[in-house]
């Protein structure tokens, strides 16, 4: 284990950009595509902040997009590295949107990006330890540990059923009201 200590502030980074035309799907709202390759962009940048080293990226848990963001609006993401493993940083980001003309700020979206921390051989790197400053890192850390476990309990509901047709195509039929026509 690293005796190295960090806090988590020293990672934090913050990323502003104008949303433009070019920026905007089919509705003429920003692509959702657009506005996570932002995201990877900065939960690479606060993991290598942290780590001193480069980062991969590898799982996002969940992206809800809560309220759609308009083209001129300029978007603000907030990065901190809330958790960590051996070799790997969990980067808690925070998305706002600001109307510039009106001055309103909306919150449209947070996500958590699991980082790791690579070499120069390409091998998995250790990670400073995580200092805690204040009671809403302890809570942030403390819900990214129930949901590590709550990753892991669904990994286990996934595992492969044992192969049994009869078994699935009923379990189809009975929770989910699917009709089932197999050749």
């Amino acid at each position: 284990m690293s005796d190295i200590y960090k806090k988590s502030s020293s990672s934090r980074v913050t990323l502003s950009q104008l949303m433009l035309p070019s920026h905007s799907n089919f509705s003429g709202k920003i692509h959702g595509g657009y506005l996570l390759s932002l995201m990877d962009q900065i939960a690479f940048a606060c993991g290598s902040k942290y780590s001193g080293k480069y980062c991969v990226t590898a799982s996002v848990d969940r992206v809800d997009f809560l309220n759609p963001i308009e083209v001129g609006e300029l978007v603000t993401l907030k990065a901190m590295v809330i958790f960590v493993g051996n070799s790997s940083m969990v980067v808690g980001i925070r998305v706002e949107a600001q109307n510039i003309q009106t001055g309103k700020v909306k919150h449209c979206n947070s996500s958590y990006f699991t980082m790791i921390a690579k070499d120069e051989q390409g091998n998995n790197a250790r990670v400073p330890r995580l200092i805690l400053n204040s009671k809403e890192e302890v809570l942030r850390f403390v819900k990214t540990t129930q949901r590590l476990k709550l990753r892991q309990s669904y990994a286990e509901l996934c595992t492969d059923f044992d192969g049994d047709m009869q078994q699935a195509i009923d379990k189809i039929t009975q929770d989910f009201g699917a009709q089932v026509q197999l050749p």
